[in-house]
């Protein structure tokens, strides 16, 4: 009697959690569109998890080459997101290869520490900024609204990428600097991972 119930209750929990909608793309909040842009942001693990990975590495790497990267990566976001709105089209095996390669170039970074000159840093930030920018608004049309999401979506970007490079700058003790560096293999581990399903499965909008 009670693994009826159970069975039953599970059941019907299931049956409650399917969305009435589903959004395959932009997040759309009910707040106005600078908040989707900040909400979409913060759901999108393939934004959010790159970003603060590479402010770690900013972090580490010091506060000059922290600052720099804080205006590029925005900014490249930004940029990617219009040439996106304009009518730019990418097919969608170029964008799971791309962010799969993303994942691996900024998780290997990481995770070995290099010692890269700033110029050097700032153009990986900018290419990633371009490469989610440019995924994060693909096949959307132009419009106003979709203009501030990018607006609410580079905030965030720069806000976070803030608040995670100040957690790293101050880093002193080895072993805290390790801990952040398997943080970065994780990510690499992960764009091998993406790779690999791409390669398995076929492309996916990542």
């Amino acid at each position: 009697m009670a693994r009826r119930f159970l069975r039953s209750l599970a059941a019907a929990t299931c049956v409650a959690l399917i969305p009435a909608v589903a959004q395959a793309h932009l997040v759309v909040t009910g707040m106005g569109p600078i908040y989707d842009g900040i909400d979409h942001f913060g759901l999108s693990p393939e934004d959010s998890v790159p970003v603060v990975a590479l402010a770690f590495f900013a972090g580490l790497r010091g506060a000059a080459t922290a600052r720099l990267l804080l205006a590029a990566l925005p900014l490249a976001w930004l940029a990617g997101g219009l040439i996106a709105l304009s009518g730019v089209a990418i097919p969608a095996a170029g964008l799971s290869v791309a962010t799969a390669v993303a994942f691996l170039a900024i998780g290997g970074l990481l995770a070995a520490n290099v010692r890269l000159p700033p110029a050097v840093s700032a153009a990986a930030a900018i290419g990633l900024g371009l490469l989610r920018g440019f995924a994060d608004l693909s096949g959307t049309a132009f419009s106003g609204g979709h203009l501030l999401t990018l607006a609410g979506m580079g905030a965030s970007v720069f806000v976070v990428f803030a608040l995670a490079a100040s957690l790293t700058l101050p880093l002193k003790r080895f072993w805290m600097i390790i801990a952040i560096r398997v943080g970065g293999s994780w990510l690499a581990a992960l764009g091998l991972l993406l790779a690999g399903w791409a390669w398995r499965y076929g492309a996916r909008a990542f």
